[in-house]
């Protein structure tokens, strides 16, 4: 399995499914119309809400951006397409990760597995009730992780992994999932322009470090539905994702978590704000300064750059258009 890119997923899109290979039921055009009602009305007045193409302007300064889907899709070439003349234009390609990133992160796995595995502490069978237990090793068995190993996994990567149907594995491990974060580094390193992280390759780790045992356990938990219907549940937000409706994605999992999982709505919105603010709200503060930065160095040089992150970056209060906003950039939609 390429572990980093199963890591750089869990960073940006929370889960997917490649359309063209994995079949699945999209769950949102099947739902009752009550359900979806309410999943509408909670995404209705989230900013930027819709879309996966914007530009940010402020002067002769501009950033086009991208909101990616970390997995193989044929749609991606329309994207990409789209993107050629802000490509032709840039200085700069500002993405998540890029390959010196992920070759760091790749070794530092090789070197250290305990980066991923707890090889001392309590396992999860014993963290878990039974049932819960049985139905994560299950799904991880369809994963390809036996059991066993799967008792010692750190459980942030353990709930990263049960968003990645079995189908979705199979493809990662056969051809490497090629998305269109992907797919733009290698554009830009075909065009000639330089590929920047906007954070460091340990970032991953960084995240989840400060989580207590009981918001670890909890981040399982409220993952567990997810596995029972992991092919459905991928199409459908790959289906969201190329229809521009990006904050129903999170919202969508919201909603399935409360009503398949057993935890309370409470404990549920508890595990998504807490995602919310290490997956996406305080990365999203950190990028502002190097993209703005690297805006105003690329029109000393009459040019403007271009970024590539998961879509989920993108919305809300916090995402990095609103930011972007606050801070006097004028946003459009390039939809």
């Amino acid at each position: 399995m390429r572990l980093p890119v199963a890591m750089i997923f869990i960073l940006g899109l929370s889960a997917g499914a490649a359309a063209a290979e994995c079949v699945g039921t999209n769950l949102l055009e099947t739902m009752p119309a009550d359900q979806r009602a309410e999943i509408n009305a909670a995404t209705k007045d989230v900013p930027f809400a819709r879309g996966i193409l914007w530009q940010a302007t402020k002067g002769d300064q501009k950033i086009t951006m991208v909101g990616t889907y970390h997995f193989t899709d044929p749609r991606h070439q329309v994207t990409l397409s789209r993107l050629q003349p802000a490509l032709q234009d840039a200085a700069a390609l500002y993405v998540e990760a890029g390959p010196v990133e992920e070759k760091k992160l790749t070794d530092a796995l090789t070197a250290d597995p305990d980066l991923m595995v707890d090889p001392t502490g309590p396992t999860l069978p014993e963290r878990l009730s039974d049932e819960d237990w049985q139905v994560l090793s299950s799904a991880m068995e369809d994963r390809g992780t036996p059991a066993v190993v799967t008792s010692r996994l750190r459980p942030w990567y353990v709930a990263m992994m049960l968003g990645i149907s079995p189908c979705m594995m199979t493809q990662l491990n056969s051809d490497g999932g090629e998305g269109l974060d992907q797919l733009l580094v290698q554009e830009a390193e075909d065009m000639d322009i330089p590929v920047i992280a906007l954070e460091p390759w340990d970032t991953v780790f960084s995240l989840f470090g400060d989580m207590t045992p009981k918001q670890e356990i909890d981040m399982i938990r409220v993952s567990l539905p997810v596995a029972a219907h992991a092919d459905d549940y991928g199409v459908t937000l790959s289906d969201a994702y190329f229809d521009s409706d990006i904050w129903t994605i999170w919202e969508f999992g919201r909603f399935d978590a409360y009503r398949n999982s057993d935890m309370s709505r409470a404990q549920v919105d508890e595990q998504m704000m807490l995602a919310q603010t290490k997956l996406m709200d305080s990365r999203n503060k950190s990028w502002i300064a190097p993209l703005t930065k690297g805006a105003a160095e690329a029109a000393a040089q009459g040019k403007s750059v271009v970024a590539g992150f998961g879509a989920l970056h993108l919305p809300g209060e916090n995402g990095v258009l609103r930011l972007l906003e606050k801070d006097g950039w004028t946003i459009r939609p390039l939809q």
